[in-house]
């Protein structure tokens, strides 16, 4: 299962979502609790999270951190990096 999080509203990321043709839900962390938790934004002030990407694997662990992400060739690279 794919997730995003973002800290825009239902709306923001909905269009967002359908304008980019993403193949999965962006979930909503407007108040920035679940940004500080995974240490993506310092505080619930941060206008932006950090672009970083968790495995996490079926026992909810987190098995892998990427925290350079180029957009244009991330997507692929993990998924082959997956199989």
């Amino acid at each position: 299962m794919i997730l995003g999080a973002s800290f825009d509203t239902p709306d923001e990321n909905e269009a967002f979502a359908k304008a980019q043709r993403f193949p999965f839900d962006i979930l909503c962390d407007t108040d920035r609790s679940v940004g500080i938790a995974f240490g993506v934004a310092a505080d619930a002030k941060a206008g932006y999270p950090k672009r970083v990407t968790f495995v996490i694997g079926a026992d909810g662990r987190i098995e892998q951190v990427i925290e350079k992400v180029d957009v244009r060739s991330h997507p692929s690279a993990l998924l082959e990096s997956l199989r």
